[in-house]
């Protein structure tokens, strides 16, 4: 919705303001303008990035309409399950646990609660991690340093995104550049034609350096911005995560290492302490 709102603002300000002072709309109809811009922009875009991070790009777009996937409600569930496996290893030991760690998908524990069984990295975090509970490791700052080691990497594959993005905006105003003054060479082939000729090829011409500059920073950069938000917000959910098993693993009783966890989140989709309660006052005494 942002998106939307914030594609529309930028179009009816820049546009309308243009048309209210007498510009005529249709002098900024280049499209081969637009095409040097953006299929350079594009040929760019191939050649600075891996694969991985090309075949992102549909994802990155459906990531930017969505904004953060994570709300207070998917952190109040985030949490009530962690007390809840929390609980079930205090109750009947870590041999419990084992069945849902090697079979998440069929796990009666994780499927409870909807929003993180279809997270698939967080699953799969929660289950690395305790399933080396399970083998034995008990040292807090060894399992601590290498989630983070973990979470770093899991972070530097969604800043590439970003920076793709951000290289993007970074190079369309130089690109508008390159498409004026082809339409400025382009003129001056042109130069022994009446002044209205030549006037219409070089506001043609300079609307290259507008429409650069325009799709820089009125989409491109904004967008590169938006990503690395919603990236940020969207981390605090391993981070909670993180801080809960840490907590777990160090000795915490259940109802602690969920106060980890929760202290872990942005004030903003923070859930309190009685919101904590209420919702793990409601899951069965075991899972």
């Amino acid at each position: 919705m942002r998106l939307i709102v914030g594609t529309l603002v930028v179009f009816a300000c820049v546009f309308g303001g243009y048309a209210a002072m007498g510009g005529k709309l249709y002098v900024l109809w280049q499209p081969f303008e637009f095409v040097i811009i953006l299929g350079a922009a594009i040929g760019a875009f191939i050649i600075g990035n891996t694969a991985p991070v090309i075949k992102a790009v549909p994802a990155m777009f459906g990531t930017l309409v969505r904004g953060p996937k994570y709300t207070q409600a998917a952190y109040v569930e985030l949490l009530a399950m962690q007390y809840a496996m929390y609980k079930l290893v205090q109750q009947k030991g870590l041999l419990e646990i084992e069945s849902h760690l090697e079979d998440p998908g069929n796990s009666t524990l994780f499927n409870a609660f909807p929003t993180f069984a279809a997270n698939h990295h967080a699953v799969e975090f929660v289950c690395d991690y305790m399933r080396m509970v399970t083998m034995g490791a008990d040292n807090v700052h060894e399992i601590d340093a290498l989630m983070d080691e973990e979470l770093e990497t899991h972070h530097q594959e969604q800043e590439r995104v970003v920076a793709a993005m951000q290289s993007i905006a970074d190079g369309t105003p130089a690109l508008g550049i390159v498409a004026a003054v082809l339409g400025v060479i382009k003129t001056m082939g042109s130069i022994t034609e009446p002044p209205e000729v030549l006037g219409h090829l070089i506001g043609g011409a300079l609307v290259g350096t507008f429409f650069g500059v325009f799709v820089a920073y009125g989409f491109f950069g904004p967008m590169a911005q938006s990503l690395k938000n919603i990236f940020e917000a969207e981390s605090k959910y391993y981070l909670s995560l993180k801080s809960g098993l840490l907590a777990h693993i160090g000795g915490q009783p259940p109802v602690m290492a969920v106060e980890f966890a929760r202290k872990a989140l942005m004030s903003d989709v923070r859930p309190t302490f009685n919101e904590v309660e209420a919702a793990t006052a409601k899951l069965p005494a075991t899972t």
